[in-house]
């Protein structure tokens, strides 16, 4: 395993790897919306997502793939309703064929943000 790091998407805020590749097999961690230079966090669900996004495809350029590569992604969303919005964020950053997706609802994420999203890619 190879730890990844890099200043172009948010630090690590406990004690796990933004990402680690296995093989030819990249894992990130959940990303936040969390502007890797500033610290700030946006304001609204669709800046939020575009946030969270770009420091996924960051951190897998960093490590030498890209987001064509991406073959599943997990996105943690504090509210179900804001899911058509998320989505039209979402399509801007993959293409056809689209990665395996998990989505859900979930009661709590850090710093109270809105969503996370986490992949899994073919490097």
């Amino acid at each position: 395993m190879k730890e990844v790091k890099t200043t172009s998407a948010p630090a690590a805020i406990g004690p796990y790897s933004q990402a680690i590749i296995s093989g030819n097999m990249l894992f990130t961690s959940g990303q936040i919306p969390i502007d890797p230079e500033t610290g700030e966090i946006p304001k609204g669900v669709e800046a939020q997502a575009r946030q969270a996004l770009t420091n996924v495809k960051n951190l897998i350029e960093a490590s030498g793939g890209s987001m064509a590569n991406v073959v599943k992604t997990g996105v943690f969303i504090k509210n179900m309703d804001d899911f058509a919005k998320i989505n039209e964020i979402y399509a801007e950053f993959f293409t056809e064929p689209y990665p395996a997706r998990s989505c859900v609802e979930v009661a709590r994420l850090p710093k109270d943000v809105l969503l996370e999203v986490e992949t899994i890619v073919e490097l």
